[in-house]
């Protein structure tokens, strides 16, 4: 008879995996920096918490580890920690659906100007003007360019509709539609739709072929007014070259900046005019904890049934 599969899994998502035939459950406190995940046994599959914690760094002291899986969509992060080896897969799908209502979320707030009243309540001030030279904005009936039709970009497009916006889709390269838009574009297309689009939402991972790939450029091609919504990671944007266009009043800013680091004080986008920022709450939902332990589920079944994870990213020493 095999041995079983032996998975250490944090104490925030034990709760959300339903047990699996023929997998082992060890329960860690990812928070204990001295007891190890899995207690001692060889492990073969580490599943981080939500929030990586320090057992990222220190997954080479995890004995028999085999293979990582991150609670997280972005894993570059994890690279320099993978030990030599060892398959890492990332969390698709986890956080589509609250990277998505964030984005909606973020919308929502910069073409209502929620930020004006919410300073206004803190004032007790009854003021339903809108902000000193800005017109009334609504998201219904706006054009929205999704930059990046992933899972994100389609979840985001399922609550675009619903708001009764136009979408235009567009991802690396072209291609036919499916049951939500007409036609996915091509990056290539970017300088004839970016004109038209009242909403520009950044959706793609950070990749070498999307790192600045909103650029000064792509920027002024934007119309006047145009919402630039960020949910990927910074890098994706040229923050100076949009920093610049919202200080000039030409462009408006909603961004859920996802660095690793956070945004130091005195950084100018605390106080550009027209950029609203959160930081890094998209996925911060409850609705990721049991999607998560239906993806972590997925992934150790795999394991059993082939000794290998899905959706690997990287492999230790080299990328898969």
């Amino acid at each position: 008879m095999a041995a079983p599969v032996v998975a250490a899994v944090p104490s925030d998502l034990a709760p959300f995996l339903d047990p699996v035939e023929g997998v082992e459950v060890e329960v860690y406190d990812p928070r204990d920096r001295d007891r190890v995940p899995g207690g001692g046994r060889n492990v073969d599959v580490l599943s981080l918490p939500m929030v990586a914690g320090p057992w990222l760094r220190r997954m080479d002291e995890v004995p028999g580890l085999r293979g990582v899986v991150l609670a997280s969509a972005g894993f570059e992060h994890a690279l320099p920690h993978l030990p030599d080896g060892v398959e890492m897969a990332n969390a698709v799908g986890v956080h589509d659906t609250a990277t998505a209502e964030m984005a909606l979320t973020l919308m929502l707030a910069a073409q209502r100007h929620l930020p004006k009243h919410v300073l206004s309540q803190a004032a007790e001030t009854w003021d339903r003007s809108t902000p000193e030279g800005q017109p009334w904005r609504s998201l219904a009936d706006s054009t929205v360019l999704v930059l990046g039709y992933g899972g994100i970009g389609k979840a985001l497009t399922r609550r675009l509709l619903a708001a009764e916006c136009e979408v235009v889709a567009v991802a690396s390269r072209d291609r036919e539609g499916d049951e939500l838009v007409d036609r996915v574009h091509g990056t290539d297309r970017l300088p004839e739709l970016l004109p038209t689009a009242d909403v520009l939402a950044v959706c793609v991972p950070l990749t070498d072929a999307t790192t600045g790939l909103v650029d000064a450029q792509v920027l002024a091609a934007l119309p006047d007014d145009a919402l630039v919504v960020n949910v990927a990671r910074g890098a994706v944007v040229d923050t100076e070259a949009l920093m610049a266009e919202c200080a000039a009043g030409r462009l408006r800013a909603a961004l859920d900046v996802t660095d690793p680091e956070p945004l130091p004080d005195g950084h100018p986008l605390w106080s550009t005019p027209g950029v609203l920022v959160v930081p890094h709450v998209g996925g911060a939902s409850p609705a990721s904890f049991p999607r998560m332990g239906r993806y972590l589920r997925r992934q150790l079944t795999a394991y059993r049934d082939r000794g290998r994870l899905d959706h690997v990213v990287a492999t230790g020493g080299a990328h898969a």
